[in-house]
């Protein structure tokens, strides 16, 4: 258990920093209008293909191991 503890921030830091380069990568179709309301006809929906589907399940994955080390660490603190 102690072991746990010492080496969970490390795991934290971790998957934090991936999560937010997988954040940032993700390549929206959104210009600054459609921030506040404009109506963007390039942001229609498309399919992820490639590279950009794996990205998008592996920011999901980061986000999920990411909650659970946090969970982790909640309950053994």
């Amino acid at each position: 258990m102690v072991a746990l503890q010492s080496i969970l921030p490390y795991v934290q830091i971790a998957l934090s920093v991936l999560l937010i380069i997988a954040i940032l990568l993700q390549h929206t179709g959104a210009s600054l209008g459609g921030a506040f309301g404009a109506d963007n006809f390039g942001s229609g929906f498309h399919t992820r293909r490639g590279l950009e589907k794996t990205l998008f399940f592996a920011t999901i994955i980061l986000g999920i191991l990411f909650a659970l080390s946090a969970l982790i660490n909640l309950f053994i603190s």
